[in-house]
């Protein structure tokens, strides 16, 4: 049984290394949000760091191969 990982996984993931890279040149004063005070262009970088962050912590992201099958048994045996 072939699965694939699916593209929610797959967004979940590239968010969530978008904010990680945001948040890290944001800490080596590099600003990637256009805005006049580092304060504002501080709390977005944060706010989407942590958004991003509980996002793919909350979604079952089924990465491995055999996760993926796993949950695939899992759903024909629940119909």
């Amino acid at each position: 049984m072939k699965t694939n990982i699916s593209a929610g996984t797959v967004t979940r993931f590239i968010l969530l290394a978008l904010a990680l890279v945001n948040s890290g040149l944001t800490m080596f004063g590099v600003q990637t949000i256009p805005v006049d005070e580092s304060a504002v262009s501080d709390f977005i970088a944060l706010l989407f760091l942590g958004a991003t962050s509980l996002w793919a912590y909350w979604k079952n992201n089924d990465v491995s191969k055999k996760a993926r099958e796993r949950k695939a048994l899992d759903e024909v045996g629940k119909k």
